[in-house]
């Protein structure tokens, strides 16, 4: 009986093979989009879960209560560890944790790897499992742990065991030993490094001069709970710790009128879960979890189905008309009302059957270039499990069950001498198609005002001033073998004669986000006139206001032909209104006990962080013999490109062995908007795919309803009716459904756009233009779609209409 079923649902199929067509082609459109949104979403929910310990593994972080409120942080003293798990009950292995760039050589071959300085125990809380070697990684200062693949970049075919490299380390060349080779890092880890080294191996700046010391914080702390203590049980128990050690800076914090938290604390150690990594914003003092984007990209993948479902539902209902005398014939043969609603349920099991099939094939088909577009290393092997099957098999089991079910159940439930008389009242099944048909419209308008703000947002942030030249400005890290100061010096004398080049400098920190996707920030606190104040600090190269354009606004820049601008500063609009200094010019401010530095200008407020923030106090230092760590050069405007070339050609003259990783400043900034122009790429693809969609089934009802009024458009004709009216009766119904969508939707996408842009302290303003422009585009989708059928019904001979009925 079953084969009979599916034999009768395939002939009815192949016989209405426009209908067929539509169906398949909107349905596999939509499961293959949203199986690649899917993927993507899913994959970035799993970050971090593949550790066994996952649920116990924590980063400790603290919320610290100042005068201006609460403010988070994730950086601690090297003693903070040790101290924390001898002291407060609950810490079953800690481990500090800091990341950043190495130069590895071997022979003369030079290397820059992601680096990971970790204690011992940093192995036995996460699982990167050891492949070769030492169980126990990074165990003593000279041993160093690989990645496999890292490994066999070094030294090939070549056992990496036991083998030795030099690291830079304070301007020396330190021998390390490979001890262990670890299996390469899971995609899904936020923690991230190619070589592995004990934590007390960093160069003295990093480390060396801070053992001991409480009052400088410079890396990560990540713990594992002892089983059955409870994240919040821990934190209230560490609250004699922070009073014990940080008794200094409690004491100043009331001192300067700092308001304590809800527990009489002025220093919070908090727990922040190692899966909610991926997620975590700072804000209000405390670190939030916020996974609005890949729960917006698994909402976008739903709603794109419900299009394509909504388009099967209405084109069943509406095809209904042309099957009523078969249902009759059937119902008078002794059919049942059982074996009509299986045998319309199995043309649909047929149809989504074959639009799954093709959607899984053009998900395979489209991976690569959707990685490539989202900058993602989602796939399928990345989130294929027993859970992620099953929900597959259960999502489609339960659409197939209700699109194809609820036209099925409909019509097998006409009655035997109505179906056969061909007339049934369809008003009912009417009004759900419209309501169907707006909301479709209605998902439609959302996302593209969606797409419409968050572009505009991206280019606003994009074209924004930020305080400084991003056009013809080059940075690039200096990554070679040469101390910093030696390389600019030869830097300077390979380019000084080069007349496209106008500046050349150095600083500790790169503008925006370089090739090398390194970044870092210093803060540091200082007692002035009684209070302490809270900068953000900066080492740069004599030139460095001159070569990223910095708009001096009082005072003058630093001057090589006076010596003592090494202990002058220049510091931004925000630290100096943080000053409050009736003379800023004549102030002094003094960083430790010791130093005191002059201030010799003030620059404009300038965006030297992510654009999402607000601009903090700065304090610019002239130490042109520091650990710079990134060059600038500033070249004319004509011909970017073979200035670029020329710095080039000169970094290989200086560091031959060292890769140049330059890029403009203007590249810089587009890779800290990485997320925004994702989240625009993606719901703009899921705006064309729902309008796609949305015009598709309203083809297909178009075509029904032409069909169907095929009589009247032919007596309308013969009594003189133009064209013209002709096709405005018959889009003006569509069109105001789409009107309604519009009125509908306008006031949703207002209010979720709105609450978005709070989230950015710099954004565009809103207007109804947007949302207009939204619904003018619907309604354009709309009227190309349908004036298809409309026109052609409308210039039809009306004999043939008539002689057809």
């Amino acid at each position: 009986m079953i084969k009979n079923y599916f034999k009768i649902a395939w002939r009815s199929l192949w016989k209405e093979k426009t209908f067929t067509f539509l169906n398949v082609f909107g349905l596999s459109v939509a499961f293959g989009a949203a199986i690649l949104l899917s993927i993507y979403s899913l994959f970035e929910l799993s970050f971090n879960k593949f550790h066994e310990n996952a649920d116990n593994i924590f980063q400790v972080y603290h919320t610290e209560y100042t005068p201006k409120g609460p403010e988070a942080g994730i950086a601690n003293p090297v003693p903070f560890a040790s101290a924390l798990k001898e002291e407060v009950p609950g810490v079953e292995k800690i481990t500090r944790f800091s990341s950043g760039g190495v130069l590895v050589s071997i022979g003369e071959n030079q290397v820059h790897l992601q680096s990971a300085f970790v204690d011992p125990e940093f192995f036995a809380i996460f699982t990167f499992p050891v492949l070769k070697g030492d169980e126990n990684p990074v165990s003593g200062k000279s041993e160093v742990a690989l990645t496999e693949k890292v490994a066999k970049t070094l030294f090939g075919n070549e056992t990496a065991l036991g083998n030795s490299l030099n690291i830079f380390i304070d301007g020396q060349e330190v021998p390390f030993t490979v001890t262990s080779i670890i299996k390469d890092l899971p995609v899904e880890s936020n923690i991230e490094f190619d070589i592995a080294l004990n934590f007390t191996s960093q160069n003295e700046h990093a480390y060396g001069r801070n053992v001991g010391r409480w009052d400088n914080s410079n890396h990560e702390v990540y713990m594992q709970l002892v089983e059955g203590i409870s994240p919040t049980q821990f934190e209230n128990s560490t609250r004699d710790f922070s009073n014990l050690h940080y008794a200094n800076d409690i004491s100043n914090a009331k001192r300067d009128g700092a308001q304590p938290g809800k527990e009489g604390q002025y220093i919070q150690q908090r727990l922040l879960s190692v899966k909610n990594l991926n997620f975590a914003e700072i804000g209000n003092g405390e670190i939030t979890v916020n996974r609005t984007y890949p729960y917006l990209i698994l909402g976008i993948a739903f709603l794109i189905l419900f299009i394509a479902s909504v388009n099967f539902i209405n084109m069943n209902i509406a095809k209904s008309s042309q099957r009523l005398r078969e249902i009759g014939m059937r119902k008078t043969l002794g059919a049942g009302r059982a074996q009509l609603f299986f045998q319309f349920w199995g043309e649909s099991i047929l149809v989504f059957i074959g639009a799954i099939s093709l959607g899984l094939l053009l998900a395979k088909l489209l991976m690569e270039p959707f990685q490539t577009l989202f900058n993602t290393r989602a796939s399928f092997e990345n989130v294929i499990s027993f859970w992620s099957i099953f929900s597959f098999i259960s999502a489609v089991a339960l659409i197939t069950f209700i699109a194809g079910g609820y036209p099925a159940l409909l019509l097998s439930k006409l009655g035997t001498l109505k179906a056969l008389k061909g007339k049934i009242n369809l008003n009912g099944g009417n009004r759900l198609r419209n309501t169907l048909i707006v909301i479709q419209f209605s998902i439609a308008i959302l996302l593209i005002s969606g797409t419409l703000v968050l572009w505009n947002q991206l280019q606003f942030m994009r074209n924004k001033d930020l305080g400084f030249n991003k056009e013809q400005v080059i940075s690039f890290p200096l990554n070679g073998k040469k101390d910093d100061f030696r390389t600019m010096q030869l830097l300077r004398n390979e380019l000084q004669n080069k007349p496209e080049i106008i500046n050349i400098s150095a600083s500790n920190n790169i503008l925006g986000i370089g090739k090398d996707h390194s970044t870092t920030s210093s803060i540091i606190g200082f007692e002035h006139q009684g209070r302490v104040v809270k900068t953000n600090i900066l080492m740069v190269d004599y030139e460095y206001p001159e070569t990223v354009d910095l708009e001096l606004i009082n005072g003058r820049s630093f001057d090589a032909s006076r010596p003592s601008d090494t202990l002058s500063v220049i510091i931004n609009e925000a630290m100096a209104r943080e000053l409050n200094e009736k003379e800023i010019l004549s102030s002094n401010i003094a960083i430790d006990d010791s130093l005191q530095y002059t201030i010799i200008g003030v620059v404009k407020d300038y965006n030297f962080q992510s654009i999402d923030k607000e601009i903090e106090p700065l304090t610019i230092f002239l130490k042109p013999k520091w650990n710079l760590r990134y060059g600038y050069v500033k070249v004319a405007s004509q011909n970017l490109n073979n200035s670029f070339n020329e710095v080039k050609l000169a970094w290989n003259k200086i560091e031959p062995n060292a890769e140049f990783l330059g890029s403009f400043l203007d590249e810089n900034i587009n890779r800290t908007l990485e997320k925004e122009r994702n989240m625009t790429t993606m719901i703009t693809s899921g705006s064309v795919i729902a309008i796609i969609l949305s015009c598709v089934g309203l083809f297909a009802i178009s075509l029904l309803v032409v069909s169907q009024r095929r009589k009247e458009i032919g007596i309308r004709k013969i009594v003189g009716a133009s064209v013209g009216k002709i096709t405005v009766m018959l889009t003006s119904d569509f069109l105001k459904l789409v009107g309604i969508a519009f009125v509908i939707a306008t006031p949703i996408a207002w209010y979720f756009s709105d609450e978005w842009l709070k989230n950015y302290p710099y954004r565009m303003e809103l207007n109804i233009w947007i949302f207009l422009f939204a619904g003018i585009l619907a309604i354009g989708f709309a009227i190309f779609t349908i004036s298809f059928r409309t026109i052609k019904a409308a210039m039809q001979n009306p004999v043939k209409s008539l002689r057809a009925e």
